[in-house]
Order: C-alpha cells, then structure tokens, then sequence
C-alpha cells in the first residue's frame, strides 16, 4: 500500500494529448451551436427590410389625399399597423381611417404595399410620416407637398 502512494506516475503522454485533443472538439462544437443559434434567430428578426419609395398629393374629386407606397426589400413579411402623420417630427397624429392595398395591410418581400388617406395638404408644405409594424419596426420619412 506504501508503494501506491509514493508512485509519481501520471497518465501516459499519449492518453494527455488524445484528452486535450478531446476537451477542444467539443469546446469547438459547443461554440459552433451558440453561433448558430444566435446568428439565425438575429437575422430572422431582421427579415423586412422596409423603404418610402414613392409619396404622392392628389385631389381626388375635391378631397385631398396622400398615397405612400411602402417597399419591402428584406427577406420576411411585414405588417403595418400603424400610420402616423404631421407637420412636425415630434408631433404626429395616428392616421384614423387609412385604406391599404392589399387591404391585410402586410408587405410582402420584394413586394410594395399602398396607403391611401385623407389629408388636408398644402402646396410647399413639409409633413413627416411614420409606418409602424406589428412587430416593432418603425419607418419614418417626410416629404414636400
């Protein structure tokens, strides 16, 4: 029993090397699963990609309108929810009654969505949007009368 404990013999070289060789593929593996896992529910949140292309004032038969065609260059759907309007880009209003097309009011990729609303615009005359999405994503943008 004495000579088991003065014994100074460790584990071979050869097993050492295998167990570190062993200890760093999982790390690795381990690091690889979290860096995918993270980088795919990031980018998914991401998806929609959402730009004003085009803002048009008319007079429709005596009603003033503004049309805005939303464009969705991102890689998911998006849902407008929300449309906010003003003369100033701390004090919009919530647009009441707009009407979208198509009317589910989602953007598809690579696609472009209408709204069309009453406002009482005048010529050479500043207002400030805002487009809000179900999940968050706000777009704001101005444009000249």
């Amino acid at each position: 029993m004495k000579k088991m404990l003065k014994s100074k013999e460790g584990i071979s070289p050869i097993l050492a090397t295998l167990l570190l060789i062993v200890i760093a593929v999982a790390a690795v593996i381990v690091t690889y699963a979290w860096v995918m896992t993270f980088t795919s529910s990031t980018t998914g949140q991401a998806g929609a990609v959402l730009t004003a292309p085009n803002i048009r004032y008319y007079n429709d038969s005596g009603t003033l309108k503004v049309e805005i065609t939303i464009h969705n260059s991102g890689t998911a759907d998006a849902k407008v929810t929300k449309v906010r309007q003003g003369t100033s880009s701390s004090n919009l209003t919530l647009v009441s009654s707009p009407t979208y097309n198509p009317a589910t009011q989602i953007v598809a990729t690579k696609s472009d969505l209408t709204i069309t609303f009453n406002l009482d615009w005048t010529d050479g005359t500043r207002y400030y949007f805002k487009v809000e999405t179900e999940a968050g994503q706000v777009l704001p943008f101005s444009e000249e009368a």
